[in-house]
């Protein structure tokens, strides 16, 4: 009977810990030793050792009861009744203890400790109060209040249409928003507002001579916007899109017909632009809100990139007027750029920046692409 109570006590200990519960775990550990020692059959010989550890017990046992106080009620009387048998304990070893107390607080131990040791086993496994413990006698309360300041910026939920519709509404009205995209997050402004663009480059301290990408929904969107591109790079294209691929391409009038506008100077180079069309649902749902947004990394111009929403809040949400707060990225890395403005002549693509899409990768579809 002492060993299976031993054995379930440290049973319970060690869910207690696995649930993070540190003082139910040590409690329970510290019972389940007390416990099992009577299986030692201590006599009066070696009771000088045992007589100081039963005080040292007994002090410890002291602060539990305490802690044991602002946790539950099973655990309080567990903390109580084993200061009381440690007391028995001690009074054993100086062969001064009266039976009747003892078989009184054995018994009485052995009631609370099996229920309190099977409650917390089985609310443990079940994740559920399956078997009451009862509340605490008292809670501590802090002096202050919650001090947590509310998000700097706006900050809805990828997953509600409201949340979308209200980021599409300020990069509507010229805000710059944080957004998630298919690789890492990302700073959106509307191409229609070229001062948003503007202020993309202050909010990340970016060099101006770094040009600036836009996204777009669909292919269906660009061939709509008639670009000068040969059957080769249509063709690249329709293998690389959607994904973490960004084409460079001659830039244009077509440009103003694709909706870029008013912000058509402030994006790309003097002949140059990089398209990219993302794989991600709610950011494609977000770009037929707006138009084409100008995009570029979420994070302080030479930083590592935001891999979450709360990375952008943190960094850069006293800048922003939004972040469309999405969890975790899909990718750690940005993505991969290629230079497609020189396809058709003999050196076909470079690659200019390697990201989440091995250069190999990409060479190998543009082969494939090639032969065909």
């Amino acid at each position: 009977l002492i060993l299976i109570g031993g054995f379930v006590q440290l049973l319970a200990g060690f869910l207690a810990f696995r649930k993070y519960d540190h003082l139910g775990g040590a409690a329970f550990l510290t019972f389940s030793a007390l416990w099992s020692s009577h299986l030692l059959n201590i006599g009066v010989g070696s009771s000088k050792g045992f007589t100081t550890g039963s005080i040292a017990f007994l002090v410890l046992n002291a602060f539990l009861i305490v802690l044991a106080s602002s946790f539950n009620v099973v655990l309080l009387c567990v903390t109580l009744v084993m200061e009381l048998l440690t007391i028995c304990f001690l009074l054993f070893t100086l062969e001064n203890l009266p039976l009747p107390f003892e078989i009184a607080m054995l018994s009485i131990f052995s009631i609370i400790c099996f229920y309190g040791a099977t409650a917390s086993l089985a609310n443990c496994m079940f994740g559920k109060d399956l078997m009451m413990m009862g509340p605490p006698l008292f809670t501590a309360e802090s002096s202050k209040k919650d001090t947590k300041d509310p998000p700097p910026c706006v900050c809805p939920k990828s997953h509600c249409t409201s949340g979308l519709r209200t980021i599409a509404d300020l990069l509507n009205t010229g805000a710059v928003c944080g957004v998630p995209t298919d690789t890492v997050y990302a700073l959106a402004a509307s191409c229609k507002h070229p001062e948003a663009i503007e202020k993309v480059y202050r909010i990340k301290d970016r060099p101006q001579e770094k040009p600036i990408c836009i996204f777009i929904s669909n292919l269906d969107q660009l061939r709509a916007a008639s670009p000068p591109i040969s059957p080769l790079l249509w063709e690249f294209m329709e293998n690389v899109y959607p994904g973490g691929i960004g084409c460079i391409i001659q830039k244009g009038e077509w440009l103003k017909k694709l909706g870029v506008g008013a912000g058509y100077s402030r994006v790309g180079t003097q002949d140059s632009i990089m398209i990219r069309v993302p794989d991600l649902t709610v950011l494609v749902h977000l770009i037929d809100m707006t138009g084409p947004l100008a995009i570029t990394s979420a994070n302080p111009s030479g930083e590592a990139d935001s891999t979450h929403h709360d990375m952008v809040i943190s960094r850069l949400g006293h800048k922003l007027e939004g972040v469309l707060c999405d969890g975790e990225s899909d990718e750690v890395v940005a993505s991969t750029v290629v230079n497609c403005t020189k396809i058709d002549e003999k050196g076909g693509i470079t690659i200019v920046r390697e990201g989440c899409i091995p250069a190999g990768k990409v060479m190998q579809i543009f082969e494939s692409v090639k032969n065909r």
